[in-house]
Formats: C-alpha cells, structure tokens, sequence
C-alpha cells in the first residue's frame, strides 16, 4: 500500500490502525472524520500469526461435529427451482463432490464457523477497534465522540466463482470459505439474510441509551441523514435522497417514519451465482424478486429467519403489494437495470 510503511511480521489491520491512532491525535483540537475501513475480515482470509495459534488450541478441545460441513444451495431463480429435500439428496451423488460451480447453478455454502485464521482476523479486527477507543479515552475525546460500527456485507459462506472453472482444492476450502452465517440463510452477494443482514453499533455520548439493542432495520444509507442529526447540523435531503436519520432509535424511539427498505443488485453473483435481483422488506415481511426468470419469494422475518419457508403462493396478496412496492421504488430512484447481452450464446 501506497504511503504505508512496514517491516517484517507487520500485520495490515495493525498498522492501518497505527495510522489512524496518528491520525486521531493529530487533529485531536478540532472536530475531526475518521473512517478507518480494514481489509480485514476480507479475503485473502490470513490471520495474524499469534492469533491463528490461539484458535487452534482452542480448535483443539472442540469436539466433533455431527452436522454436514457443507450444504448444497440452488438458484430460486432458475426454471426448476430444487426444494431442500431434493437438494440434500443430490448432495451424495459423484455429480455434487468437490468445491466448484456444480450442475444447475448449484454451489456449497458453509455450515461450520471452524476457521481458524477467520478467527484470528475477527479477534484481530476486534482488538483494533478497542485500541481506537482507547486512543479516544486517553486523550479525553470519548465523551465528545460519535463512534458507529457497521460491517459492509455478510460473511463468505459461498466461494467466489468470480472465474467459472475455478475447482477449489480441499486444502485450500478456508480460504475460499471464510465463515458461516448460520442461522442466516445465503452469503456475501445473496438478497437472503445472510448476505444483507449485517451488525452495526453507534455510541453517542450523553444523547444514546446505554447498552440497548434495537431491532429496527437500518441501511446504510441512513448513515449520512442521521450522523448530520447527531452533530446539529441540518438535513440535507437533495444529497441523502434515500436514507432517514436514525438518531431517534437511539435515544428510545421505537420505529423510523418510514414504510419499507430497499435493496437492488441488478448484478450475477460471483458468490453462489444468483440471478440478479432486488428486494423490499416492509416491518415482518420481505420479498426478494429474481430478474431473469422473474421469481419472487416471500419470507415473514419473524417466524422464519432463515428464510425457508417461501410464502409467495400462500400469501399472493402481500406479495403483490410488496412487488409493486419495489416496482415503484426502482421507478422513482432511476435504478438501472440490466441491458440484453447481443454476443449472448446459450450452447457455449
């Protein structure tokens, strides 16, 4: 990296955080932004080497476990969609072995949260985040400091298939398998929990509750209206055209005035090789609709987490609302959408 300095045995998510310690103290006498963004806990999944050694002691003492390491997952869009009873039985049959894209769109999604050097990172990432608080207290700015920790996406339990032919060795799984999402269902690049839901954290000294959890869904867009509310200074709506502040659940509020968050990934996964798609979830319900062959689904959030019970043949009239929610979502942003591919040949 550019500009960093470093030595031998130097760990990135230390020395990014070096500088941002630097950083804090420098501009310590005036209000000051830090957005300290690591690598970690992304791939390439290389654990600091202290670290790696305390999980594997620990990996040690852990007994076996009787669940699969890994379950297949298909493509709801595709014209046969597989149930999970048909799925479990495929995943016996020479076809489905290995660690690669798989017949129908078919890929292996991680069930064990058993990586040692992902382990290693997280605890890495994990003592980074305390030295920047420290940093915060000894130079007496903690009570003058918002501090908000969110992650991007969720975990790699789905390989990157980035290139289609790639074949992962079995020796090479944890690196190419970072984690598991479980109870979540799907991974980094899917519209399932898995790939969305993700945890995020906000200290506000003197305005927030302490110690609270609140269970009303946020999206990153809600970042820039609500830190403008929490440092005084006006709503700039021409510029935070989709997000709400936030600001109010901290202090107690029990919902946002709003009726529904959006996702659009108008995009072919690399991570599990979905169907382009978007999604809308308004209070219990979410519905996720697949682009090429136009599937929906519909989940109910509270009853069923790990999103497997579609409800879209049930519950047609919610789902109609809800689609037609997200239609007019999409046409009052612009989003695009994709373009038809004129070098397209399917027998390739």
């Amino acid at each position: 990296m550019n500009g960093i300095e470093d030595a031998p045995g130097d760990y990135l998510t230390d020395r990014l955080t070096d500088e941002a310690l630097r950083f804090i103290e420098k501009h310590q006498d005036r209000p000051f932004f830090l957005y300290l963004s690591h690598f970690a806990v992304h791939d390439p999944i290389e654990g600091r080497a202290d670290l790696v050694r305390k999980y594997q002691k620990k990996s040690e003492r852990v007994p076996a476990r009787e669940v699969s390491p890994f379950i297949l997952e298909g493509n709801p869009d595709a014209l046969i969609p597989l149930s999970r009873a048909e799925l479990n039985a495929l995943q016996e049959t020479e076809s489905y072995r290995g660690h690669r894209v798989l017949p129908h769109q078919i890929v292996k999604i991680k069930q064990h949260q058993d990586n040692l050097q992902f382990a290693a990172m997280v605890e890495g990432m994990d003592e980074s985040f305390g030295r920047v608080l420290a940093q915060l207290k000894t130079l007496g700015l903690d009570d003058n400091s918002i501090v908000i920790f969110c992650s991007d996406n969720g975990g790699m339990s789905a390989a990157n298939f980035g290139r289609p032919n790639r074949v992962i060795p079995d020796t090479q799984l944890d690196k190419a398998y970072a984690t598991s999402n479980l109870p979540l269902r799907g991974a980094k690049g899917w519209l399932y929990e898995g790939g969305i839901r993700v945890p995020t954290l906000v200290k506000w000294p003197g305005r927030s509750k302490r110690g609270i959890e609140c269970d009303v869904p946020v999206i990153s867009t809600d970042f820039y209206p609500s830190i403008l509310e929490m440092i005084g200074v006006a709503a700039r709506p021409e510029q935070h055209l989709d997000g709400v502040s936030f600001a109010g659940l901290l202090m107690g509020q029990e919902r946002l005035e709003r009726k529904a968050i959006y996702w659009h990934f108008p995009h072919y996964s690399n991570h599990g090789m979905q169907s382009p798609g978007g999604a809308v979830r308004c209070g219990d319900y979410k519905l996720i609709e697949y682009f090429e062959n136009n599937t929906v689904q519909l989940f109910d959030l509270r009853n069923d987490l790990g999103e497997q019970n579609d409800l879209a043949s049930v519950e047609p009239e919610i789902a109609g609302r809800l689609k037609s929610m997200l239609h007019r979502w999409r046409a009052n942003v612009a989003a695009s959408m994709m373009e038809q591919n004129p070098g397209y040949q399917p027998d390739r």
